[in-house]
């Protein structure tokens, strides 16, 4: 059971989250949470004012950290239960403030540097809600994550060493759970077989849910947010999105990367390898069914266009061949730049002497853009969208193409991108009108959701 930012917030949202998980004692859970919601990037901040050499800016939002926290223990404690639980606070704000002392002495901020600081909200959160858990009687083991996922020393973006986590999950965790124990540990973090804090990239929460959830073969993997799950748009854009019931692991995934945000791109593959249902629930809802992500649905074999995803901040890079006819090499020239300095390419469109492929991390691109003009013409269009449609059985789907863009026929489309999955349809435009074509789209492609009430509901 994982608990993202929203579920953990407050000492309201932390009752809350109690009530669910005693309802599921008898199936042994797991509880992998969160920081608080918006603590993280406080965290993140007071490291960039640290380096910035801004010491006492830096350390007032670490005393509103733990002021945060203090105040959800004392509304959730009292008397000598608050005193303890404040004075691990107050030790830890202290360590926080000698990270910042460090920082601020040495003038610069590494990703190591950087992990210790983001590791601290799930720290906080966790030990709360264990002690919490304590007191409503609730049989509670607290773990450091640390303890059992080793990562390697990417920081900021640790790789999980699947087989050292699952041997010590088993002797730490599995050892707890037959004991009849609720194990509360923490998402996102993690440490190097030297011991070293490190994280496993943002919104990792989800990711390790599902780590610990396979290793650990459970019986399912919840992923508990503050939505009623996977919708088909973003309700921010689309008032009237459809709840999804079920998808598919492939769907979901997909969905995941091209933007949606109820769930982290990398969160589903441990379950997929072992075959664990993942559900998507609302912790400010807990009666709603929620969406159930499975290998292979039993629904409907039509096309189903699922939902409609988007991700903004999107870089079109546009390589034409100076060799002109038959170029051999060609591509794997192009792609081993981008490889190099290690930026995904999320989709391309190629020709025999070009290639267009979108990015979003234009971290590198001036590098890149150098050693492809070696032996092409490069041209970078920025402030694009990737809008992706998502359902099953696109690609054997004829008229589909016409149905999407008819709605948009109007609009200026950069690129468009199908076959290289039959669940995904996907086409670049600007990004200023993302929330027109979305809305659009959604009107004309979910007018028949009613016919599928084993798939969408209102």
């Amino acid at each position: 059971m994982k608990f993202g930012g929203t579920s953990v917030e407050d000492a309201a949202a932390i009752r809350n989250l109690t009530d669910i998980v005693k309802k599921e004692i008898p199936r042994k859970p797991v509880v992998v949470v969160s920081a608080c919601a918006g603590i993280t990037n406080q965290l993140l901040n007071a490291a960039q004012l640290a380096s910035q050499g801004k010491k006492e800016e830096a350390l007032q939002v670490v005393i509103a950290i733990e002021g945060r926290h203090k105040k959800i223990a004392r509304d959730l404690f009292d008397g000598d239960t608050e005193r303890f639980i404040n004075k691990h606070i107050t030790s830890q704000a202290e360590e926080l403030s000698a990270l910042v002392n460090g920082v601020v002495v040495l003038g610069e901020l590494t990703p190591r540097s950087l992990d210790a600081f983001a590791a601290y909200g799930e720290r906080f959160s966790s030990f709360i809600i264990h002690h919490y858990f304590e007191s409503q009687k609730i049989k509670s083991f607290w773990v450091d994550a640390r303890s059992f996922m080793k990562t390697d020393e990417q920081y900021t973006k640790a790789a999980v060493n699947f087989d050292a986590t699952e041997q010590l999950l088993k002797e730490i965790v599995q050892l707890k759970i037959d004991n009849g124990y609720v194990v509360m540990t923490q998402g996102f973090i993690g440490s190097t077989h030297s011991g070293i804090t490190s994280t496993i990239g943002r919104g990792g929460s989800d990711y390790s849910a599902a780590i610990i959830g396979a290793l650990l073969n459970a019986e399912d993997i919840q992923i508990w947010t503050d939505v009623d799950g996977i919708l088909s748009a973003d309700p921010t854009v689309v008032k009237n999105a459809k709840k999804i019931k079920v998808m598919s692991f492939s769907e979901a995934s997909e969905l995941a990367y091209f933007g949606a945000r109820v769930l982290h791109p990398e969160t589903i593959l441990p379950a997929v390898k072992k075959n664990i249902p993942v559900r998507v629930l609302n912790s400010k809802n807990p009666n709603a069914t929620g969406t159930l992500i499975v290998s292979t649905p039993k629904t409907d074999k039509r096309c189903i266009v699922k939902s409609i995803a988007y991700k903004e901040g999107i870089t079109l890079v546009s390589i034409v061949s100076t060799r002109m006819f038959l170029a051999t090499g060609f591509l794997e020239n192009v792609f081993d730049v981008f490889h190099k300095y290690q930026t995904v390419v999320h989709t391309v469109a190629t020709s025999e002497v070009s290639v267009t492929a979108t990015i979003d991390n234009v971290k590198n691109l001036s590098h890149i853009v150098h050693e492809l003009q070696e032996f092409a013409t490069v041209t970078i269009t920025d402030k694009k969208a990737m809008v992706c449609i998502v359902g099953d059985n696109l690609r054997n789907s004829p008229g589909l193409a016409v149905k999407m863009l008819g709605p948009i026929a109007d609009i200026n489309i950069n690129m468009i991108s199908q076959g290289a999955s039959e669940i995904n349809l996907s086409f670049v435009i600007d990004e200023e009108q993302v929330d027109d074509v979305v809305l659009r789209l959604h009107k004309e492609l979910f007018s028949n959701a009613d016919q599928f009430p084993e798939i969408f509901s209102n």
